[in-house]
């Protein structure tokens, strides 16, 4: 094998990453980039032969306990050169003692296994059009609602991901959040960006189905977005209804896999994943 060197990537490194991603269709955000760099920019490596880059892995160190990884990448003409184990190895070693959690493709469950990960649940990703429409009680997020935001998120993931949420939640030509107000109470919120091709809803957090459909209506509404996707956890059962009586499909599925303890997650508040990414 001819030497492989790895390092962190830049910002542009990262950005040729979601490239790859988006050849792999795993269909990226148009900004996905630049509000995971902000997260953890030691977080992203990329192996290099010589000047060409060949392999990517995303090592996310959320907080001290709890990392995720992702972006596990190798480009095509160089699979099976043994770079991409070793690009595996070395964001495992970035990660050190961290709990880790990943959403990896069930044809790769055996792999992760064998380097520690066991299965928690599936996720799987549902698309349909939808006809949104406005509701009294959702509107645009502010930056006045990010603690409260913060605090919702980290009730529900158990684990503080404030790094990754305080960039994700913000309000961008592409990504915008919403939130369910009831008489100044955030009850729910979710984030909407444009892909490369449609919509992902994601995080979509919630207390029940009802309040989940509402944010979702007045999401698509005010985006007018025509394709939505949204990443379901399969423990979830009434966010599937949901997803079906919307005439959405799954299409695509994911394993999320920990390495360690797993994160006992409020799941019946996840409405929606908030990436396959960075968890």
């Amino acid at each position: 094998m001819t030497a492989l060197q790895i390092r962190p990537m830049s910002l542009d490194d990262l950005r040729l990453a979601v490239d790859w991603a988006a050849a792999e269709g795993w269909n990226p955000g148009h900004e996905d980039a630049d509000a995971f760099h902000a997260v953890d920019p030691d977080g992203f490596l990329m192996g290099w032969v010589g000047d060409t880059p060949v392999t990517a892995i995303s090592v996310v160190r959320h907080s001290e306990s709890f990392g995720f990884l992702g972006f596990y990448l190798c480009v095509p003409d160089d699979r099976g050169k043994g770079y991409g184990i070793a690009t595996w190895r070395a964001g495992i070693a970035h990660l050190g003692n961290r709990l880790v959690g990943l959403d990896g493709v069930p044809a790769q469950e055996a792999n992760y296994q064998s380097s520690g990960f066991a299965l928690a649940h599936y996720t799987k990703r549902y698309a349909g059009g939808i006809d949104g429409k406005a509701h009294p009680n959702c509107r645009p997020a502010t930056s006045a609602d990010m603690p409260k935001l913060l605090q919702m998120d980290s009730d529900i993931s158990v684990t503080n991901r404030s790094a990754y949420l305080s960039a994700w939640l913000s309000q961008t030509e592409t990504r915008q959040t919403f939130v369910h107000d009831q008489g100044g109470e955030i009850q729910a919120f979710g984030t909407i960006r444009t892909c490369r091709e449609g919509h992902k809803i994601g995080p979509l957090f919630a207390p029940d189905k009802e309040i989940a459909l509402g944010l979702i209506n007045a999401i698509v509404a005010a985006v007018d977005a025509d394709e939505v996707m949204i990443d379901i956890p399969d423990p979830n059962g009434p966010a599937i209804e949901l997803a079906g009586s919307l005439g959405m499909v799954p299409v695509f599925s994911c394993a999320r896999m920990y390495r360690g303890e797993p994160l006992v997650r409020q799941i019946a508040s996840v409405f929606g994943e908030t990436t396959f990414e960075l968890g």
